[in-house]
């Protein structure tokens, strides 16, 4: 033990000549034990990351089976077209069930099943960003951790899923009862449509006044979790299940950086002044983003159902007006 205050202890610790002794950020110490794990998982596969996680302290233990207590009548999974969702995925169910339980939105209510998707979205959340961080890894051995994170945040978002929902037609399959919710998938699925006619792809995100309905993301994640429990925990059968589902993954070639983030990374570097503002009215949300360059101000404004997405809208507009400037080398 040291007496004093924090700076004399560093002082004595920085003159000390004894072998071994180094001052380290937190941040910094974690980053070592998340590349030891790493390097576990890599050269040894889960088990052995886990057994190090274990020996860390960490105990957590992970149960192989799932003990399904809730009984459904037969009559619930004969409203869900199971052979449909089997065959896109090239998946068998041993738990029927399960598939009805992840395309049931919370506003769909029957008498004797009360359940829905958020479970299982919030198991294949988690899941599949590690199925598709190892994909791009594995994929991509000579890219930077920097272009690596930048790949994983333009495949795992809400834009991507519900894009591979429509694709596959899984919006037709989910169980809801929400007229709004009916009207926002039909308007965001015709332009998804349109697009895929016309040989576009969005590739990381969307750039449209459509609002994008998080429930169609929802549903490829509590599908996933579906497949991940109904298989025992076998992260394979799911990513042969799912990789279809959300091809063509982005590239380093065709990756689209979000356009918030792409506006304030360009004012960051460059050192242009970044302001947004938003306000609300009769269920329209207004954003607008004013960037200032050398004293001359370029200026968007944008309307969507949502702040999320008049925001994008207003980034995409500024961004634009900036490069046809020559401002905009990002």
């Amino acid at each position: 033990m040291y007496s004093g205050d924090c700076q004399d202890k560093f002082q004595i610790l920085e003159n000390m000549p004894i072998k071994g002794y180094r001052m380290m950020k937190t941040k910094n110490v974690a980053d070592v034990v998340e590349a030891l794990i790493g390097a576990c998982l890599e050269t040894g596969g889960e088990t052995v990351a886990l057994s190090f996680v274990k020996w860390l302290g960490m105990d957590i233990d992970i149960p192989q089976e799932m003990p399904f207590t809730r009984k459904l009548d037969t009559g619930f999974v004969s409203n869900v077209n199971v052979r449909y969702l089997e065959s896109l995925l090239k998946y068998s169910f041993r738990v029927h069930t399960l598939v009805v339980e992840s395309v049931t939105h919370a506003s769909y209510k029957e008498p004797s099943f009360s359940g829905c998707y958020q479970r299982l979205e919030f198991l294949g959340d988690a899941v599949l960003d590690y199925l598709i961080t190892l994909y791009f890894y594995k994929t991509y051995p000579g890219l930077s951790p920097g272009l690596l994170t930048d790949l994983r945040s333009a495949a795992v978002n809400n834009d991507c899923y519900a894009q591979a929902a429509v694709k596959c037609n899984l919006h037709q399959q989910l169980r809801h009862a929400s007229s709004e919710l009916h009207n926002q998938i039909t308007e965001f699925a015709k332009l998804i449509s349109s697009s895929s006619a016309s040989g576009d792809h969005f590739f990381g995100w969307t750039t449209t006044e459509v609002a994008v309905p998080k429930v169609l993301g929802d549903l490829i994640e509590s599908i996933a979790g579906a497949v991940l429990v109904d298989s025992e925990f076998d992260t394979q059968l799911v990513w042969n299940a799912m990789k279809p589902l959300l091809e063509p993954l982005v590239t380093p070639k065709t990756i689209k950086y979000q356009p918030v983030r792409e506006l304030q990374e360009l004012c960051q570097k460059e050192f242009y002044t970044c302001c947004f503002d938003d306000s609300q009215e009769e269920g329209t949300s207004t954003v607008k983003v004013e960037v200032r360059v050398k004293g001359d101000s370029y200026i968007e404004t944008c309307e969507a159902s949502n702040k999320r997405t008049a925001k994008k809208l207003a980034a995409e507009k500024v961004l634009k007006s900036l490069k046809a400037a020559g401002l905009n080398n990002h």
